[in-house]
C-alpha cells in the first residue's frame, strides 16, 4: 500500500520561483521535499499554537473566572502600555 499520495498545487508565481530556488540552491532535493517541510512547519506552529491555547489561556482564564476582581479594563491597560512605551523611550 502506498505510503503517499500525489497532488496537484497551483502556486502563486512567487512561490513558485521560491520554491525552485531552494531546489536550484541544493538546500533540498525536490520540489516535493520543499512543500513537504513548508507543511511541517505549519503543522509544527499549529501544534504550538493549540498548545499555548490549552495551558496559558485556558489557565489566564480559569483565573480570571475565578477572580474578576483582579481584572483590568480597556483604560486601564492603555494606561499601563503608555507608561511602559514612555519609560522604554526616555533617555538616560
Amino acid at each position: 500500500m502506498r505510503t503517499t499520495q500525489q497532488f496537484s498545487v497551483t502556486l502563486p508565481n512567487e512561490m513558485a520561483d521560491m520554491v525552485r530556488a531552494k531546489v536550484s540552491s541544493g538546500e533540498y532535493a525536490s520540489e516535493s521535499e520543499v512543500i513537504r517541510d513548508g507543511l511541517r512547519a505549519l503543522q509544527a506552529r499549529d501544534q504550538a499554537l493549540e498548545k499555548w491555547l490549552r495551558t496559558e489561556v485556558a489557565a489566564a482564564y480559569d483565573e480570571a473566572k475565578a477572580n474578576p476582581s483582579s481584572l483590568i479594563d480597556g483604560e486601564q491597560v492603555r494606561e499601563r502600555l503608555a507608561q511602559l512605551r514612555d519609560r522604554s523611550t526616555k533617555r538616560p
